[in-house]
């Protein structure tokens, strides 16, 4: 099924694997288009059930339980991401020659079909900073007066952006793994990937899957692939990828810029990309105060994010602007009180090692709270790059015994508290805990290098805990 075979959805029969922030979408747009829709769920719990009961009132076919079989008749599945690609409902639509879409493709298949002139996508993917660099973005876009969203991963659907009333200039894209590997004929007018560590392996199957599937975002880009300087794997994307003739290969540092890049000099973002002469010439962006927060991942993040605006030609006073207006989502990297001298920092969405690595870097003595579900991530390097930084740390959550033994190998002299706990209450002893380990001047930081469902339904939650013991802390010092 190709994109000029599908100009007309009447009657098609289109399968949607999976309910949720996707699916639901996806089943409406196509039954909107007239396509016969039936919905495949595996789950079938009470929120599944009034789903379908939503969508089986507009006249959609829902069947709950059955993930795997291919209703008959299929001409095209349209999958939620997180469906892995060795289901056997994708086995079984390989054998009689079905295609698999995601929705981002979906989206990318229906934008413009009203008649409206598509916005171009300005794509972000990588392993850690997707959402806050969208943000950023689509901060810094509209500081440019054009007309935006952020969409996508980021919780926003791409086809509500695609196929809603309201009109865009450009549309800023958060596109993680699953969904790029879902979406082959996605071309973006311009794309970053920002970083690349191990991470969603139990899904791909591989490293080199996984940064295959990260590496589509640049397939077919217009005007600039944007990469890490210092990540070299991200780079090393840029040179496999399709592009269209005469898209640049744009680099950010945390370090002075060369020639065709973003970076920073005397605490100013500078852009020697997207200027005249750029041999000798360079511009100045913003300062590196005007982020927030200005740790060293977050300017990464802005940089990134001024290298796709640069990219679309917006001028360098709205990338300042619209780095002042950004806000950072809750739980990440977020300041929740000072008590006694002791800052607390909530950055429960550090959910991986590398992401936790980016937070410990941006503290000089921490007392770290850390634990939860490791999904496969070894703890070594994470420990012996941050071993000095170290005052203390705090143990929670079922795969603790892996950072403990980490620390007991890389930073033997650092004290640890291993709480043994894995109920909520664990995360009220654990703020007690830090506040024994901490002196004045110390930063106890939530970065856990492991996901929270152990503990808590999400990072938020988990986030919300710790201010909420936080603010205990404060109240009982004052």
């Amino acid at each position: 099924m190709g994109s000029q075979e599908v100009t007309n959805w009447q009657g098609r029969n289109v399968t949607v694997a999976g309910l949720g922030v996707s699916g639901i979408p996806a089943a409406r747009a196509l039954h909107g288009l007239g396509a016969v829709v039936t919905v495949v769920n595996d789950g079938d719990d009470d929120r599944s059930r009034a789903q379908a009961a939503e969508l089986a009132a507009l006249g959609i076919t829902v069947r709950l339980g059955d993930g795997a079989t291919l209703p008959e008749g299929t001409d095209l599945i349209v999958t939620a991401p997180g469906w892995k690609p060795d289901k056997p409902l994708f086995t079984a639509a390989a054998e009689a020659g079905v295609p698999v879409w995601g929705d981002v493709e979906l989206a990318w298949r229906l934008r413009g079909r009203d008649g409206r002139e598509a916005a171009p996508w300005l794509a972000v993917t990588g392993t850690n900073g997707k959402t806050t660099t969208v943000q950023m973005l689509a901060s810094i876009l509209k500081a440019a007066g054009l007309r935006t969203a952020a969409v996508g991963n980021i919780g926003v659907s791409l086809l509500d952006a695609v196929l809603g009333e309201e009109t865009y200039d450009v549309l800023a894209v958060e596109l993680s793994s699953y969904q790029l590997h879902w979406a082959p004929s996605l071309r973006a007018h311009s794309a970053a990937v920002l970083n690349l560590a191990p991470d969603h392996l139990d899904w791909h199957g591989s490293m080199e899957a996984y940064a295959a599937d990260k590496g589509r975002v640049y397939e077919g880009n217009r005007v600039a692939c944007v990469y890490n300087v210092a990540d070299k794997a991200t780079e090393e994307l840029v040179r496999e990828a399709d592009v269209e003739e005469g898209c640049r290969a744009i680099g950010f540092t945390l370090g002075a810029p060369g020639p065709s890049q973003l970076g920073v000099v005397d605490g100013i973002l500078v852009d020697r990309a997207f200027v005249d002469n750029r041999q000798k010439n360079a511009q100045e962006l913003a300062e590196v105060s005007d982020v927030n927060p200005p740790a060293p991942h977050n300017i990464a993040n802005a940089l990134a994010a001024a290298a796709l605006a640069r990219a679309f030609g917006v001028p360098p006073v709205a990338v300042r602007d619209g780095l002042r207006a950004f806000r950072p989502d809750a739980h990440r990297i977020a300041h929740v009180a000072d008590v006694a001298g002791v800052s607390y920092v909530d950055d429960s969405k550090a959910t991986n090692t590398h992401a936790a690595e980016a937070s410990l870097a941006a503290y000089e003595s921490i007392v770290w709270i850390a634990g939860g579900l490791a999904k496969g991530a070894a703890f070594d390097e994470l420990v012996a790059k941050s071993a000095e930084r170290l005052r203390g740390v705090v143990l929670i959550g079922a795969d603790r015994a892996l950072i403990r033994e980490a620390l007991t190998r890389h930073a033997p002299e650092v004290p640890v508290v291993d709480l043994g706990r894995t109920d909520t209450g664990a995360m009220l002893a654990a703020v007690q805990e830090a506040r024994g380990l901490a002196k004045a001047g110390d930063t106890v930081l939530l970065a856990p290098a492991c996901a929270s469902m152990d503990m808590f339904a999400n990072y938020n939650k988990r986030g919300d805990a710790f201010a909420e013991a936080v603010r205990e802390l404060g109240a009982a010092s004052a």
